[in-house]
C-alpha cells in the first residue's frame, strides 16, 4: 500500500516544524536574564527580544494578509512594548497558536488560493514563513550561544526521524 502524502501534509509537517522547534528555542531565551534578552546585537533586528517580536509580527501580518486584510502590510509591533521574556513569550504564544490553527483548518484546495490581498497562493506564503522562521532562528541560535545560554541544531531531519530529540 502507498502512502500519499499531499501539499497539505508537506505544509502542516513544516509548520509544526518550525514552531516545535521554536518552542526549543524558548527554553533556552528563558534561561537569559531580562538584560541578555534585550540586549542590543548589532546584526540584523538587533536583540533577541526584537528578533522574536519581529517574527512574531510578520507570522501575525502575512496571516491577516491571507485572511484578506487590506491593512496587513501595516501591521506593526514595537519591540519596547515587549521589555520581558515573559511578555515578548505571551505575544509569541499567540501568534503562533492563530498561524497553526490556520493551517489545521486548511483544505488541500485552500492552498492554491490567492488571497485579494497577495499576489500569490497560501502555499508560497506559509513556505515563506517556515524559511523566515528558519533564518531568525539561526540568528538567534547564534545569539544565544553567546549570551551562553544552551542551543541545538535545528535540521528538520532530526525532527522527522527522531521525534523529542
Amino acid at each position: 500500500m502507498e502512502n500519499i502524502v499531499t501539499g497539505l501534509d508537506q505544509i502542516r509537517t513544516l509548520t509544526a516544524y518550525n514552531y516545535a522547534l521554536y518552542d526549543r528555542l524558548w527554553s533556552g531565551i528563558m534561561t537569559l536574564s531580562d538584560e541578555q534578552f534585550t540586549q542590543e546585537i548589532p546584526y540584523s533586528h538587533g536583540s533577541v527580544r526584537n528578533q522574536i517580536v519581529h517574527v512574531a509580527r510578520t507570522d501575525t501580518a502575512w496571516l491577516r494578509g491571507l485572511k484578506g486584510d487590506p491593512a496587513s502590510r501595516a501591521y506593526t509591533l514595537d519591540p519596547a512594548d515587549y521589555p520581558t521574556r515573559a511578555a515578548a513569550k505571551a505575544l509569541w504564544d499567540a501568534s503562533a497558536h492563530n498561524l497553526q490553527a490556520y493551517v489545521a483548518a486548511l483544505a488541500e484546495d485552500d492552498l492554491a488560493q490567492v488571497s485579494p490581498t497577495m499576489p500569490g497562493p497560501v502555499w508560497h506564503v506559509l513556505l515563506h514563513l517556515a524559511n523566515h522562521g528558519t533564518d531568525h532562528r539561526a540568528q538567534i541560535l547564534r545569539a544565544l550561544n553567546d549570551l551562553g545560554a544552551p542551543t541545538f541544531d535545528q535540521d528538520m531531519i532530526f525532527y522527522l526521524w527522531f521525534p523529542g530529540r
